[in-house]
């Protein structure tokens, strides 16, 4: 891996372990249940998966806080 990003414009140092995040990070994002990605992850216990990817579920806790929002108030025109 190390060859190949030296062979690359990426100036940023990552791992194997870099690429297993982003792409849990991008399942979540997409909004696959925390129950499939632990056992795509193979944490045998779902508070891993949660303690490592708590940041990621923040935010979308607050994007369904804002869609909330924008229902009360598009029933409020009704």
């Amino acid at each position: 891996m190390q060859r190949l990003l030296k062979l690359s414009v990426i100036n940023k140092k990552l791992t194997p372990h870099s690429l297993r995040h982003t792409h849990t990070s991008l399942l979540i994002e997409a909004g696959v249940g925390i129950k499939e990605i632990q056992q795509r992850l193979g944490h045998g216990d779902i508070n891993t998966t949660m303690n490592i990817y708590a940041h990621i579920t923040e935010n979308m806790e607050e994007k369904a806080s804002q869609k909330f929002s924008e229902l009360m108030r598009g029933s409020l025109d009704l």
